[in-house]
């Protein structure tokens, strides 16, 4: 299946200045398949090396000698490693620390070796390991599938262009179909092995059983590798999350996981969960200016599942409700579509994610975007209902913006606003 990060590896294979590469994402996001496709497809060799209980591979790994290491991996893989020719992929490689190490001096000392590195709980590792190669590494980040990816795997090329084109006409005369084809991805949402599965069998119970099945392992995961006074303290967050979206103000709250609880109790296994990729941690902004990040409220956020169909299966929300009719537009406050948004945004590493709230006068803007040198405000609608009371004050309060308010409705431009269908957010930028 077709991911748009492959033009990123790309180009860092063609980058002058070339570092080793991490590849980071939650489990099951597709980084192995990816990295496996990019080797076979754009390298002569592929020498593909799992870190996982592999005490042989470990057994190298005693000193930093990257000349040494490579005549290593030679006798251990049978293969013969070429300078320019040899994509050596590193997977799991949190479970050896200092192969983790060893791309600082593959970058210092051999740079003409293509080394790439990911592993499924990688961005956990690195945050409690002061050996992690700063500097000395390049990085991306693979999301679940978007929208558009989805479009692409369902056998909708000509949609995928045509949302390319901003021809808005046009699109909009196919708004109905693409609003089916949404509404099935709220459902299936992006895991790569649910989409496939989807395309292959169009077998709703087994795209739920394999979600159910992905939860599960998320959890064996927290129970498996977190520190074990945080496991309690993750797994309140984790079963939380559905719930506290549902709500009006989606705003975190500490005592929806127990009586008179504190931020400093759960800050430690709410970064857990972020570094696993598990969930996305929005921070309330005071000030929509430039740079959103000195204006960032420490204290206040929002947590979101890192995809719409994983939420809808731990929420054990009906296939059909999601399937058929309107209800998943218009029930459950929003959280869907907002669940939706955030994933299609935050699939372009360029933009900075916020949202801005004034709970004394009820102002909330869901998402407020940096990217580049733009601010972008974003209302989300579920629903066809164009009346934005917030959006209207925040751009009385900041004159200077201009506003996307994503919704059902086919596209409208207004003076200061401008609505996006849903099905469109990722022309945003």
């Amino acid at each position: 299946m077709y991911r748009q990060l492959y033009q990123d590896l790309i180009h860092w294979k063609n980058k002058n200045n070339r570092k080793p590469l991490i590849l980071h994402g939650a489990r099951q996001v597709g980084k192995t398949y990816i990295l496996k496709e990019f080797g076979n497809t754009e390298f002569k060799n592929l020498l593909y090396l799992n870190c996982e209980n592999n005490a042989q591979l470990s057994a190298i790994f005693f000193d930093f000698d990257i000349p040494r290491i490579i005549r290593s991996l030679e006798i251990i893989s049978n293969q013969k490693i070429i300078p320019n020719e040899t994509l050596i992929f590193f997977d799991e490689i949190q479970e050896i620390p200092k192969a983790l190490t060893s791309l600082k001096y593959f970058y210092e000392n051999c740079p003409e070796y293509y080394v790439v590195v990911a592993g499924s709980l990688l961005g956990v590792s690195i945050h409690s390991d002061s050996s992690f190669p700063v500097g000395k590494t390049n990085s991306l980040h693979l999301y679940p599938m978007n929208f558009e990816e989805f479009l692409l795997a369902m056998g909708e090329s000509s949609k995928y262009e045509l949302l390319k084109t901003n021809n808005w006409n046009t699109i909009d005369s196919f708004r109905i179909s693409f609003i089916d084809l949404l509404r099935q991805y709220y459902f299936i949402g992006g895991m790569p092995e649910a989409v496939l599965s989807y395309v292959t069998y169009k077998n709703p119970k087994e795209v739920r059983e394999i979600q159910n099945e992905l939860l599960k392992n998320y959890i064996l995961d927290i129970s498996k590798h977190a520190p074990n006074n945080d496991i309690p303290k993750i797994n309140k967050i984790w079963n939380s999350i559905p719930p506290q979206l549902a709500k009006e103000n989606k705003k975190f709250i500490y005592n929806s996981l127990q009586k008179g609880a504190r931020g400093s109790q759960f800050e430690n296994a709410i970064q857990w969960l972020v570094d696993a990729g598990l969930v996305y941690k929005i921070h309330k902004i005071t000030k929509a200016d430039l740079p959103l990040k000195y204006y960032e409220d420490e204290n206040s956020f929002k947590l979101y599942l890192l995809d719409c169909g994983l939420m809808g299966a731990q929420a054990n929300t009906p296939i059909e409700e999601i399937l058929i009719g309107n209800s998943i537009f218009v029930e459950y406050k929003g959280a869907f579509t907002e669940v939706y948004v955030l994933q299609q945004l935050k699939t372009n590493s360029e933009r900075f994610i916020h949202y801005f709230s004034n709970e004394k006068s009820s102002l909330e803007i869901d998402f407020i975007v940096q990217y580049k040198n733009q601010i972008i405000p974003i209302e989300v609608k579920s629903e066809v209902n164009l009346k934005s009371k917030s959006l209207k004050f925040f751009l009385e309060k900041f004159p200077t913006l201009n506003a996307i308010r994503c919704s059902m409705a086919p596209y409208k431009k207004e003076e200061k606003i401008t609505n996006i269908p849903l099905y469109g957010i990722n022309q945003l930028v």
